[in-house]
């Protein structure tokens, strides 16, 4: 068994593979780049090596650099994780060259498999399904939109050397063919340094489905059952789970079947994936094989008990697979919900910044569920421009069968979204829990547009029933009257309080007056009160302490999670992605509040503020030049995605304010109208 390994990558995936090797008892190598000199990978390495300045292309894309780190090191073998250099072929065969082991797959299949056009040659040759599509490299945008035309819209545009969702664009007119090709060839070489494209029929009301293959150095190769990967925003997955509840069991015999075809056809060894696209009559067809360690790998560990981690390392060293076909069972059902750093009440725009505050819900197996937070960031780290936006991977498993056990995963997420408490930057927490409790999400009625149908092209909160608001007010009671309370009692008040505290209340629900009644209990720690909450009785028990920002007690025999803010006399109150401002106050007060006008809305500013932090990648309007709405007035690269800023109305160009090539702040001034 090796010794020492190298681990090729950062953030949540390097802290990843350093644990397995760690339990194996193998020495491991952080590499990291200037950003990521405090990182929590490189704090976890037994030994780390700097690589360069903090853009990828100048560190963690470096293949010389790598190797020069082993070297260094003594380092016997690589571990790249996914993403950088984890399906380069030309570094597997420097790293070959070199005397270093790649813990991944022959340099062969990853190039077969790498190519997104050779691929589909390949599988369709192995006999696997693949999408009607255009298999050449297309040049131009012209000839973009012959190919579409021939092929029938809507279609995919995709990077031959993409993943991720980087480099890929739905066109559903000769309009789109044109503007997605120029983007997504654009994005596929600022992200893979390849800006081949081809064309491919886009399938309707899709589920992405993929199967988890495994094959060792002797001929050996398995499958570990699907993953459901369907709910994705931009082409991002944002949602797993395994196993799917749409697969029946031929069907899923058949998709394993194929891939392990696949995977037999290009000599594969290692951990890899083939991604499907299933249609609504169970018909699938060969996306891409992605020869790496997957994002969402973990929820297949949950379901089959193995260490996909371990078993890479052990295949590369030469060991056979432990188990064969027969042996794997799936086990209950496992979901992944990925943590990102972006603001989704603003079009789920980037976010940077620190994490003042990174308190995720403990690691726990309890009564047959498993919580699992798989992150690469602990309180005070950074989150830049640089790299990938997402934070973390919390992951939640139920043991038993069928839709019982999807819907205690689905609720045992919920609670731990409500008890991961971040500050510091804006994320993707509440959207998160509002597909917990979205009904067509929980009743498995998936797609791959299944966020652009039911939220558009931003999140506007969850819906909230009666109970969710009885429910916030009741925490919102619970608070402020612990915190009155404690203000009472202070010590040298000139005129000592009673003790006793008043039973009629108003709280305040974004400006609604809410009545609320203290039927029994003091508002004391711990708190045991029962309540009348617009009519209906309600009984909270909670220990929590002032300054405290998660909420957790008991509503009503429930357990509830919470997240508290104080915003001066007001309190931001969230739970399952509903998020209110409250304010407790007196019956009377109440009474003026139920008259007060509504503030009116603002006239939209004159300026085209930048959204995000990012680099300007191209202005094509100028002074004095009239832009109906709708048109592209910028595009800002951030986290190697490029956005496309448009005109909300008609406007005129009164002021350029940047340039292409300007690295941007968060609402700094691009253009000024007139």
């Amino acid at each position: 068994m090796f010794r020492k390994i190298l681990i090729a990558n950062r953030g949540e995936i390097a802290c990843r593979i350093i644990r397995s090797a760690q339990k194996m008892g193998i020495a491991t190598v952080a590499v990291y780049s200037e950003a990521d000199r405090n990182a929590l990978h490189v704090e976890m390495a037994d030994e780390k090596v700097a690589i360069g300045p903090a853009p990828a292309a100048e560190s963690y894309l470096k293949p010389d650099k790598i190797i020069e780190a082993c070297r260094q090191t003594g380092a016997e073998a690589v571990h790249p994780g996914y993403g950088f250099l984890s399906e380069n072929a030309n570094f597997a065969k420097a790293l070959a060259e070199a005397g270093i082991v790649f813990i991944g797959p022959p340099i062969g299949a990853i190039e077969a498999m790498g190519d997104k056009i050779t691929s589909k040659k390949v599988a369709k040759d192995a006999g696997v399904s693949v999408v009607p599509g255009h298999m050449g490299l297309i040049e131009s945008g012209d000839e973009a939109v012959r190919i579409s035309a021939e092929i029938g819209l809507p279609v995919m545009l995709k990077a031959s050397a993409g993943g991720g969702g980087k480099g890929m664009r739905v066109a559903w007119n000769e309009q789109e063919v044109r503007e997605g090709f120029d983007l997504a060839r654009r994005e596929a070489k600022s992200s893979f340094g390849d800006e081949r494209i081809f064309i491919e029929k886009f399938v309707e009301q899709p589920r992405h489905i993929e199967i988890q293959v495994l094959a060792d150095k002797h001929g050996n190769v398995i499958h570990l059952g699907e993953r459901e990967c369907s709910i994705q925003r931009r082409n991002q997955k944002v949602i797993e789970e395994a196993p799917s509840s749409f697969l029946d069991p031929e069907t899923r015999a058949a998709m394993g079947a194929q891939a392990c075809a696949l995977a037999a056809a290009v000599g594969y060894e290692t951990a890899g994936t083939v991604e499907f696209i299933v249609d609504r009559d169970r018909n699938f067809y060969f996306l891409e094989m992605n020869t790496r360690l997957q994002v969402e790998h973990p929820v297949t560990e949950l379901v089959t008990g193995l260490d996909l981690v371990e078993l890479m390392i052990r295949i590369a060293d030469g060991e056979k697979l432990p188990l064969a076909q027969e042996d794997v069972v799936l086990k209950g059902w496992a979901i992944e919900a990925r943590l990102y750093a972006e603001d989704p009440f603003r079009g789920f725009l980037p976010s940077t910044g620190r994490l003042r505050r990174y308190r995720p819900p403990e690691d726990a197996a309890r009564e047959g569920t498993i919580i699992r937070n798989d992150t690469g960031v602990v309180e005070g780290s950074e989150i830049t421009l640089f790299y990938d936006p997402m934070i973390a991977k919390l992951c939640t498993y139920a043991e038993g069968e069928g839709m019982a056990a999807r819907e205690k995963a689905i609720d045992v997420m919920s609670d731990a979204l409500d008890a991961f408490t971040i500050t510091g930057i804006r994320n993707n927490i509440a959207f998160l829990s509002g597909l917990m409790a979205h009904p067509r999400f929980r009743r498995g009625d998936l797609s791959t547009a299944f966020i652009a149908e039911e939220y558009g092209k931003s999140f506007a909160g969850a819906e909230a029933t009666d109970e969710d608001v009885r429910i916030l007010a009741s925490i919102a009671t619970c608070v402020q009257l612990i915190e009155r309370v404690r203000l009472d009692n202070l010590s040298g008040r000139l005129r000592p309080h009673p003790g006793t505290i008043r039973p009629d209340w108003v709280v305040l629900i974004d400006g609604e007056a809410v009545d609320i009644t203290i039927t029994s209990g003091m508002p004391s720690i711990p708190f045991d009160v029962e309540m009348i909450v617009d009519g209906i009785e309600h009984r909270v028990v909670t220990a929590w302490k002032p300054g405290d920002l998660l909420w957790h007690g008991i509503v009503d025999d429930q357990e509830v999670f919470a997240q508290i803010e104080r915003r001066g006399a007001a309190l931001r109150v969230e739970r399952r992605g509903v998020a209110r401002m409250t304010q407790l106050i007196r019956p009377s007060v109440g009474q003026i509040y139920r008259h007060m006008p509504e503030k009116a809305v603002s006239e939209l500013d004159n300026r085209l503020a930048c959204p995000m932090p990012g680099i300007v990648v191209s202005l094509p309007v100028e002074e004095g030049q009239k832009v109906e709405a709708g048109e592209t007035l910028a595009t800002v690269e951030a986290m190697k995605m490029e956005n496309v800023l448009r005109a909300e109305r008609d406007v005129v160009i009164k002021k350029i304010c940047a340039a292409p090539g300007d690295v941007v702040a968060f609402d700094q001034v691009l253009i000024e109208f007139e």
